[in-house]
Formats: C-alpha cells, sequence, structure tokens
C-alpha cells in the first residue's frame, strides 16, 4: 500500500448561480498577461451545451485521455510514438477559432475623434494581430442559452439521447440547462504528464497538484492535445503551455484558492483525500462500467490504523492526516457517496468530483398522437401543446426523479460513463434530506413517507442533518479544510539557484530577491 495525499475538490452543482465570479477572480490573478488572454482556467459553462473549448468533450476530435486496448492503457492522441509522427503537425489540438480570437475595442478613438455629424465606435480589434476583427464568439458566448440550435443541441452528450428525449428538453428551450463550473482536475493518472517530451509536468508529491515547469517547457503542446478536458493552454507570447495550478502559493498557507474564495454560491469544497497510489494502474485500465467504482476504491479511510500508519511511513504529516478525516471532498464522496467524476471515461481518475444538479422539476413532456388526445387529460394537471403532453402530476415519492427536467440518460454520460443507477442513486439522496427537511421545518409530508425515503436510500436522519447542513449552512471553515505546508517542506520548495520549481505557473524572468 503506497498512501500518498491529494488536494481534492468538490463542486455542488445545485447551488451554482452562473455568476462567473470564480471565472473573474481567477483571471485577474493568474492569466492577465500577453498571450493568456484567451486562457479561461477557470470557466463556467451553461448544459447542454458545446462547452469551452468548443466541442471539448469529443475525443474523436482531440484525441484527450487514455484509451484501453489489450487490457492495457495508452495515451489516445499523444505518446512517444504518435509525438514523433506529429511533432511538425498536430491535427488533434484546438485551433484559436475553438476558444475565441481575444479582443479589445480602440477606446482611443471615442476620445481622439474629430468633430462629426455621427456617433464615434470603437472597433474591436485582434489581441494577436491587431486589426479589426468580427467578433464571432468570446468566453461564455454560450452563456444561458440552452436550447439554441447554435450551442445546446450541438452538446456531444445528446447523442446518446434519442430524438425524442431531445425534443423532450428542448420544449422547454432556455429553460432546461444548468451550469459546470471546470477547473484542472488534478488528476491522479494525467494524460498531460504522460504526453509531456521534456517532462516538465509533473505532479507535487505532497499534496498530488499538476504543475507545469516554465523552465522546462519547450512547446511541445501534447499537453493541450492529451488533456480530455482541454485545461492545458498554450501562451502565444512566451512559447509555453500554462495551466490552473490550484493557486498553490495559497494553499501552502493554509488559504483557499481564488475561485472558491470568491464563490457566491458557495458551491465549492476543498480538501484532502488518502489514496493507494499502487492501484491507480489497475484503476485507470478498468472496464468502463466499473471505472467510478475501481476510482472510489483508490481512495483510503483517513480513519483506518493501517492507513494511517502507511501515510505516516511515507512521510505525510499528522496535520495533513487530520486534515484528511475533516476534508468535506471525502464526506460528499465517499462517506454519502453524493459525488461523482466528470467523464470517468477518459480514464484520467479525475480528483474533482460534481454532486450532480437535481434541480427544480417542473414538468415531463411525454409524445402524444394529437391535441383531442390530451384533451381529454386533467386540464389542470395537464395541458397540450402541438404533439407534446405537458404533465406536472406525480403519484410516487420518486417520480420526480423520472420526470426531472434532464434526461437521467444525459447525466449519466456526463458523471458515470453511462451509468444511470449510479446518479439515480445519488439523486434520490437529495430528494430524500429534502423531504426530511421539509419534514421538519414546514411539517406537510407525511411522516411515513419521511422514513420510507430515508430506508429507500439507505440514509439516516443524522446523515441527512449532516448533508443539510454541509450544502446549506456550513461555515467557510467547514467548506475548506487545507493544511499549511510545513516550514522544512517550504525551504526545499524554493529554489534559488536559477531553475527553480517555483517559477512554475509564475514565469520569472530572474531569482527572486530572498525574503520576497
Amino acid at each position: 500500500m503506497d498512501v500518498r495525499s491529494q488536494m481534492s475538490m468538490v463542486f455542488h452543482l445545485d447551488k451554482c448561480i452562473g455568476c462567473h465570479t470564480c471565472s473573474i477572480a481567477c483571471k485577474n490573478i493568474w492569466t492577465d498577461r500577453k498571450g493568456a488572454e484567451y486562457q479561461w482556467w477557470n470557466n463556467v459553462e451553461t448544459k447542454p451545451g458545446t462547452g469551452y473549448p468548443s466541442k471539448w468533450e469529443d475525443q474523436d476530435i482531440y484525441k484527450g485521455g487514455w484509451e484501453k486496448k489489450n487490457g492495457d492503457i495508452s495515451l489516445k492522441g499523444a505518446g512517444k510514438l504518435r509525438g514523433l509522427m506529429n511533432i511538425f503537425h498536430n491535427p488533434h489540438l484546438p485551433v484559436i477559432d475553438d476558444y475565441y480570437e481575444p479582443f479589445t475595442y480602440k477606446y482611443l478613438d471615442l476620445i481622439e475623434s474629430p468633430a462629426m455629424t455621427d456617433q464615434p465606435t470603437a472597433r474591436p480589434v485582434s489581441l494577436i494581430t491587431g486589426k479589426p476583427i468580427d467578433i464571432k464568439s468570446g468566453p461564455n458566448w454560450d452563456d444561458d442559452l440552452s436550447g439554441t440550435p447554435d450551442y445546446a443541441r450541438k452538446d456531444p452528450n445528446l447523442l446518446k439521447l434519442s430524438p425524442a428525449e431531445q425534443e423532450a428538453m428542448f420544449q422547454l428551450e432556455r429553460m432546461a440547462f444548468y451550469y459546470l463550473p471546470r477547473i484542472c482536475n488534478h488528476c491522479l493518472n494525467p494524460a498531460c504528464v504522460a504526453s509531456c517530451p521534456s517532462g516538465a509536468i509533473y505532479k507535487r508529491g505532497e499534496d498530488g497538484i499538476v504543475l507545469i515547469n516554465q523552465n522546462v517547457c519547450r512547446a511541445w503542446r501534447m499537453c493541450v492535445t492529451a488533456c480530455p478536458y482541454k485545461k492545458s493552454y498554450y501562451n502565444w507570447h512566451t512559447g509555453k503551455s500554462e495551466k490552473c495550478i490550484l493557486c498553490y502559493p495559497r494553499l501552502e498557507v493554509g488559504q483557499a484558492p481564488a475561485c472558491m474564495h470568491s464563490c457566491v454560491g458557495r458551491i465549492r469544497y476543498l480538501g484532502v483525500m488518502l489514496y493507494d497510489a499502487d492501484l491507480i494502474h489497475e484503476a485507470a485500465s478498468e472496464d468502463e462500467n466499473n471505472l467510478v467504482d475501481r476510482q472510489l476504491d483508490i481512495l483510503l479511510d483517513p480513519f483506518d490504523p493501517e492507513v494511517i500508519a502507511s501515510a505516516k511511513k511515507n512521510g505525510i504529516a499528522d496535520s495533513t492526516i487530520k486534515a484528511a478525516q475533516n476534508s468535506p471532498t471525502y464526506k460528499f464522496v465517499k462517506k454519502w457517496g453524493l459525488a461523482l467524476p466528470l467523464h470517468p471515461e477518459f480514464r484520467t481518475l479525475p480528483m474533482l468530483f460534481y454532486v450532480p444538479p437535481l434541480l427544480p422539476v417542473m414538468a415531463s413532456l411525454k409524445e402524444v398522437d394529437n391535441k383531442a388526445q390530451s384533451e381529454k387529460m386533467d386540464p389542470i394537471a395537464k395541458n397540450w401543446n402541438d404533439n407534446w403532453l405537458y404533465d406536472t402530476s406525480t403519484e410516487e415519492l420518486w417520480g420526480t426523479i423520472e420526470q426531472a427536467r434532464f434526461p437521467l440518460k444525459y447525466l449519466a454520460s456526463l458523471f458515470s460513463a453511462g451509468d444511470e443507477e449510479k446518479v439515480k442513486h445519488i439523486l434520490k439522496k437529495l430528494m430524500a434530506v429534502r423531504i426530511h427537511r421539509r419534514g421538519i421545518t414546514v411539517g406537510d409530508i407525511d411522516e411515513a413517507k419521511v422514513k420510507q425515503a430515508m430506508n429507500d436510500t439507505g440514509l439516516t436522519p443524522e446523515a441527512a442533518e449532516e448533508i443539510y447542513y454541509l450544502t446549506s449552512l456550513a461555515k467557510f471553515d467547514d467548506r475548506f479544510v487545507i493544511p499549511a505546508s510545513h516550514r522544512e517542506q517550504s525551504i526545499e520548495m524554493l529554489d534559488f539557484t536559477g531553475d527553480a520549481k517555483g517559477t512554475t505557473g509564475f514565469g520569472f524572468k530572474e531569482t527572486p530577491a530572498r525574503g520576497a
């Protein structure tokens, strides 16, 4: 057993309001330099939608992540042989139009324009060429546009749905959507690390954060191809690749990353999880339908005496073990089983987990033969519109789970490699917590139904209260349990000899002054 510690994240999608405060906080701190204008290490996408960069989920286009062949895994679009073949031309890289061409406006024209009969305008100009451009896209270009032909209907996950299921979703145009915030997953089996020919990308042993050494990077850009989440970017000005560093300078002093600290919806949780590194290859090589379970098996119980002894043997500090025991991410992922990884079929074993959105349940849409059939229905509960029946009634306790705005098949395509039962079980737990709390606060739910909800999901009232607290009432220190780095580790991290690890992500041009 090779026990190691890993900073892990949980994003609760039912709480995200799509305000993009996290994106702006990250942008202001890390990617406001020349060449990084189009980089959004943290972005918030609208689902269904094509995402950023466009169609990043479609690995038939970008060839990211790992694939299983002959019982083993290999990089899908990178690696020694493929990298050599594509050394001068890589057809699987996103182009600037898949992101957007960064632009600004000629604001000076508004000030220096001579007197004229027309109102002066500030024309948009490219930040790459400096020439005027017509803006065709931008960051979060499809925000709140779920249901539109240009974005939502081109979501790769919709291919798993039948035409009838897709049409049912889009009858509620611009209403059936939710937000998906994304950062680097800091995976246990990162494809970007394996793909880098120069060895510039590495995974820190003390906390599992994946970083790019700017001094070693040689702009092969294989990491951009290999990352299936497209969270490695190429800086066209410096000729280096860059990515989310999980604000590790903040973590080292016990502070939350900027995106998490600024989150308005308080959807973000961060904490330590212990894992068995010996099981990584075996878990990543599992059959697709077992990938989630095998990844969860890697994550260890921080209260287990054997795990604690192995962790200490590996040099993991007592403070880190204590942080793992109090970790909110461990509770969501392992203790309660409420969070799942994004696209586990990419086989990178991501350490960012999502609580799937339960969403308010408005109605379900069913196809009917004609208007006359629906007119026979109860006019209060059911209404007709063309050939679709709008049904807002349910008689079963869990009926609303099946009638959610998003088909389980769609959510399963995102979070469980197609396993609908895993998503359904989580949604039932979330609903059970709501039923439990409503029974307490409002008292309009029969006690028998509350008990049935608890029994069906395996939750106890105590567990439901814990979930409710951490989801709705948690204080800052409950959501972010971060062990500060030890002095002896911090000194090792700083290297003032010129080839410093400390230049990672910062791009220092010279050795920083001691004590800076």
